[in-house]
């Protein structure tokens, strides 16, 4: 994916400077089989705390971070880097829930199905506990938004704390689902008040959240606006309405940086869907 959004001059496009590329391992299932955790797990743990590092040193120079390429696990990275400076949300935008754990599921296998369960903690040591820093978000800094209504996990998901928004709801009102993902998280939106500076609900809500990060599988969008990804769903949304979504989001004061994930090119043989993509990222990062 980093590739092809790079192709079509991303980085430039959005005014970004080149951080680099952090080389990942390969996707290896070894002799893995069901009821053996994460595969991969101890080159996705090694591989986190580089991305981390990478990530860390820009937040700390005051960078909004954009992260390119890769499958839901890549979100370990950045909440890794964040629970090192402080407390930080993270709102996730997906089409699917990735709330599988050895608790609601005969086995696990491949990470990015776990990627929410992970940074909020569920799952194995070698993954959820880097550093020590189990959990890396709190179930009450998250928020899930873009699921399709027949998820297995939403009722767990919704059970633990963290707000659920369906792909419909948020296809209904895009900027409300954003606006009511910023009040949860303790967020104010551009040129509102900080509930917090208020002496409001925000604080309350969200315990004194140092900032959030933003992930998103472009798998929130609909099967048939983006079939090129690992696991193409109909129900999701527009490209309008991702938009829509997002650009509050990112624009709020508390927002450090978001990671992009799924797009597979080899399912886009014209590169249509990459054209799309990227234009839908620039138009909500320029």
């Amino acid at each position: 994916m980093a590739g092809a959004v790079r192709d079509l001059g991303f980085v430039g496009r959005i005014g970004a400077a080149d951080g680099g590329y952090v080389t990942p391992p390969r996707y290896d299932r070894g002799g893995w089989k069901p009821g053996d955790g994460v595969f991969n797990a101890g080159a996705i743990a090694a591989y986190t705390t580089r991305l981390a590092d990478r990530i860390e040193r820009f937040v700390d120079q005051g960078k909004f971070v954009v992260v390119l390429g890769g499958e839901c696990s890549n979100l370990l990275a950045p909440a890794v880097a964040l629970k090192r400076r402080g407390r930080y949300g993270v709102v996730y935008l997906d089409g699917h829930s990735d709330f599988r754990t050895v608790d609601n599921s005969p086995y696990v296998g491949a990470a990015g199905g776990e990627a929410l369960a992970l940074v909020t903690g569920r799952g194995q040591a070698d993954l959820t506990d880097l550093e020590g820093l189990r959990p890396y978000v709190r179930d009450s800094d998250a928020v899930l938004l873009g699921i399709r209504a027949d998820d297995d996990y939403a009722a767990e998901v919704q059970g633990v704390g963290i707000p659920v928004w369906t792909a419909a709801r948020v296809a209904a009102d895009p900027a409300g689902a954003a606006h009511e993902t910023l009040n949860h998280v303790g967020v104010a939106e551009p040129g509102a008040l900080d509930a917090r500076e208020q002496g409001g609900a925000g604080e309350a809500e969200s315990g004194g959240v140092d900032g959030f990060w933003v992930h998103l599988d472009v798998d929130i969008l609909d099967a048939a606006l983006m079939p090129a990804v690992d696991s193409p769903d109909p129900g999701g949304i527009d490209h309008e309405q991702l938009r829509a979504l997002l650009r509050p989001l990112l624009r709020a004061p508390g927002c450090v940086g978001i990671d992009i994930g799924i797009f597979d090119p080899d399912l886009d043989p014209d590169g249509k869907y990459a054209v799309e993509l990227t234009d839908t990222l620039v138009a909500v990062l320029s």
